[in-house]
């Protein structure tokens, strides 16, 4: 069985995929409905990397917080 952690994309993966949200977005062409879902997908997208970030940063803060012990 698939847990949500397995269907979450990388980071890079979110990114590249935000990226086309926003040219297909920006290229218009399409119906109010195709857009309402490409806007969620891309706040979706938005929110994964988000979070990859903010959990990259954590990290990079608990190691910089260990070597200012030392």
């Amino acid at each position: 069985m698939a847990t949500e952690a397995d269907e979450r994309p990388s980071y890079e993966e979110a990114r590249e995929e935000l990226v086309e949200v926003v040219r297909r977005l920006e290229a218009g062409g399409t119906t109010l409905e195709e857009s309402l879902s490409l806007w969620e997908r891309g706040e979706q997208l938005a929110t994964i990397c988000q979070e990859w970030l903010d959990g990259a940063r954590a990290r990079l803060d608990a190691v910089i917080g260990a070597e200012d012990e030392d």
